[in-house]
């Protein structure tokens, strides 16, 4: 690992983001990254399944941010841009998605669960490394599927750990600036008609980009909508 982060590897937990839970609880404040070869509990947003089959990355970093706690939300750009540089090293074809996913030619890679946890943050971080589900509403892959040779988790890990520190190094000293402009130049479907959907409405139109807190700008044919929180699909 990196100077100034620990790590601490498991062969099997519920999830990585409740062992950090419990780290914190215990008064653990980072930058520590958690990872599982195997996770019976696996989950993501809004308390979904997530698909935790051997071979696959399950990881989270837990840290303490010193930027104000209403700007944490912006680390799931960064840890989007890193897990997506160390895909890319190992497939062409990668992107990512607005509010916190990577892409492999336009399928789900990776997936980011951010939660604060007293006075620190967990980064929950899983990728397709191996193996993917079949049945999802956004399809699905793995690197697998487009190498012969895809890495092991603790290979993945080993490049998204220190590309993670540049970045949140980056955030900590200019802000969300760079790092908005960095998630820009990888953004999936920006300039085209995308659906967001929200509870009990959808939005369709074009997808302008995200504002200086990460939001997403949407315009149709009325008005420029500013969501902090979708579900978005392409087409």
């Amino acid at each position: 690992m990196i100077l100034g982060y620990g790590l601490r590897e498991f062969a099997e937990l519920d999830s990585t983001n409740e062992e950090a839970r419990r780290l914190a609880v215990a008064g653990e404040n980072g930058p520590l990254w958690i990872a599982s070869s195997r996770q019976s509990a696996g989950r993501g947003r809004q308390g979904r399944v997530w698909h935790s089959a051997d071979g696959n990355l399950f990881a989270t970093l837990l840290i303490r941010p010193s930027r104000p706690r209403h700007e944490w939300a912006q680390l799931s750009f960064v840890a989007a841009i890193a897990t997506a540089d160390m895909a890319a090293h190992y497939s062409p074809g990668i992107a990512v998605k607005w509010p916190n996913d990577v892409l492999l030619e336009g399928r789900k890679l990776a997936g980011i669960l951010l939660e604060t946890m007293g006075e620190a943050l967990a980064i929950g971080i899983g990728v397709n490394l191996k193996s993917y589900p079949p049945d999802t509403e956004f399809p699905a892959i793995s690197l697998a599927a487009m190498t012969s040779t895809p890495p092991s988790p603790q290979q993945a890990l080993g490049l998204l750990a220190p590309g993670f520190a540049g970045w949140y190094e980056s955030w900590e000293k200019s802000g969300f600036g760079p790092i908005r402009d960095a998630w820009l130049a990888r953004a999936a479907g920006l300039g085209s008609r995308i659906r967001a959907r929200l509870p009990g409405r959808e939005h369709v139109g074009v997808f302008e980009g995200v504002d200086e807190q990460g939001a997403l700008l949407l315009r149709d044919a009325d008005n420029l909508h500013v969501l902090a929180a979708a579900e978005v699909f392409f087409g």
